[in-house]
């Protein structure tokens, strides 16, 4: 997809029709829109013709997106051996001459720092994990694929974000959940086809900046940017009539305002128009699903309990993740909650506490919720962030206070529920979790497995997009892990 060749095209069959006196692509419109009227039912997201290009194992996905960087030697990678190496500097062997970021590559010394948590081998499959700060999810492990060696290009936030959700580190392409609206479409048609929630996170953390390139359509049309659900307020801006303002009133301005619209696109062609038309109308519906989404007094208090006591709390994380639940339960194909406040530079044992607490209940509940209705088999779930974190301290170690600079060379993440293997384990890295040595995962790897899940081949997704063929995945060979299919 080209906009300035496309509109280059649309100008001049306008001249063409215009010129003809018939007005072709007026009546072309028409009947278009006169099938959508007719058809029963309509799909106001349908999937492109061909899609998916094979049976999915899922139909939906979450993606939960932890901002910052997660540390993954304080989570998910158990080194023992590295109490050892407490305060001595980092074998240059092991670091190799690697790219390090501004923040710590000034610094005379590289000193160790071990973890300071309690670890536990956890479930039937004996996973480590820090179970003094995961105490919920701990108790998931058999339910989840921990992959140990994901890696990427980046190693400062704003790239890293880019690239993991767009398979880029430049802005202006298509997220992982546009491609999937665009590819996919969704089963509900009073709500997007994606979802956005960006809940709060706790006070005093390193909260970096979120993008809407993270969730942005890119070189697709904006109608396949994720529609944001605010964690305060009126969750979508401007949904409720004005004030002396009814239904009917709505519908008849909506309907006037259509036929504008409508001829304005007969005079040029703009598919943006056709966008504008269709925002306004799933607005509409909006006003009733949006409400009705968001009404949590049908959850049982069993449920409620799952999420702990900030379930019904507006804007928390883990009434953002029972919302991702009842969303994809209502047909929504993209569910993404983007969680800020994991960069760590130091204070990390405090900060890293506060999130895990923050996360670590409503990460589980909806893995289990998910499981208790049936629903996990059709909903993959990711979990990460866009890096991971140095062994070496950055500023001053302690026995209990270190900070730890960006480390895109490994890091962990974990995939749950629609055509993952539960239970397993892929990658290692060394003792130092500096270094990957068997079985590395490239981000795209990893894009290329999510749309295997969901029924697609990576490889044909794509648009035309400045003379390429472009696709999430990128021009490399990227290829499906299968170690991870169930």
């Amino acid at each position: 997809m080209d906009p300035i060749f496309d509109h280059q095209l649309i100008q001049t069959r306008r001249q063409f029709f215009g010129s003809s006196g018939l007005r072709l692509g007026g009546i072309a419109l028409a009947a278009m829109l006169g099938e959508r009227a007719h058809a029963a039912p309509s799909r106001v997201h349908p999937a492109l013709s061909g899609l998916p290009h094979f049976a999915p194992k899922a139909k939906s996905i979450i993606y939960l997106h932890m901002n910052g960087g997660p540390s993954q030697i304080d989570t998910w990678d158990y080194k023992p051996v590295l109490q050892e190496y407490f305060d001595k500097d980092l074998p240059p062997t092991v670091q190799g001459g690697q790219r390090l970021s501004t923040m710590t590559s000034g610094q005379a010394r590289f000193p160790v720092a071990p973890s300071m948590f309690k670890f536990e081998q956890c479930g039937q499959s004996g996973r480590w994990a820090n179970t003094e700060l995961m105490p919920f999810t701990s108790q998931i492990v058999d339910d989840i694929a921990l992959i140990k060696s994901v890696h990427t290009n980046a190693i400062n936030h704003d790239p890293a974000c880019t690239f993991v959700m767009t398979g880029r580190e430049v802005p202006g392409y298509a997220s992982i959940g546009s491609w999937l609206a665009y590819g996919l479409g969704s089963e509900n048609n009073d709500l997007p086809a994606f979802v956005v929630m960006t809940p709060q996170f706790p006070q005093g953390s390193n909260g970096q900046a979120l993008f809407s390139r993270m969730w942005g359509s890119g070189f697709l049309p904006t109608r396949f940017t994720g529609v944001t659900l605010r964690n305060a307020g009126d969750p979508v801006l401007y949904l409720r009539n004005p004030d002396g303002i009814n239904t009917q009133q709505r519908r008849t301005m909506l309907d006037a305002l259509n036929q504008l619209n409508r001829r304005k696109f007969t005079q040029l062609g703009d598919p943006e128009i056709q966008t504008r038309i269709s925002q306004y109308e799933m607005a509409f519906r909006m006003q009733r699903s949006v409400p009705e989404l968001t009404d949590l007094a049908s959850e049982p208090q069993s449920v409620l309990d799952l999420y702990g006591p900030e379930a019904k709390t507006t804007g928390t994380f883990a009434n953002s993740a029972l919302l991702a639940r009842r969303l994809v339960e209502r047909g929504v194909r993209v569910v993404q909650l983007l969680h800020r406040g994991w960069d760590q530079h130091s204070s990390l044992p405090k900060q890293l506490g506060n999130q895990l607490k923050d996360t670590d209940q409503g990460v589980a509940a909806l893995i289990r919720d998910l499981k208790q209705r049936g629903l996990l088999d059709s909903t993959l779930v990711v979990w990460g962030g866009e890096f991971g974190r140095t062994v070496y301290t950055q500023g001053v170690l302690t026995k209990d206070n270190y900070g730890r600079d960006h480390h895109p060379r490994n890091f962990c993440m974990w995939m749950a529920g629609g055509g993952i293997k539960a239970g397993v384990s892929l990658g290692e890295t060394d003792d130092f979790s500096y270094n990957i040595v068997k079985d590395p995962v490239h981000l795209n790897d990893l894009n290329a497995t999510i749309l295997h899940c969901m029924g697609i081949d990576h490889a044909r997704l794509s648009t035309k997009f400045q003379g390429l063929d472009a696709r999430l995945t990128g021009v490399e060979k990227q290829h499906v892990i299968k170690e991870l299919l169930a």
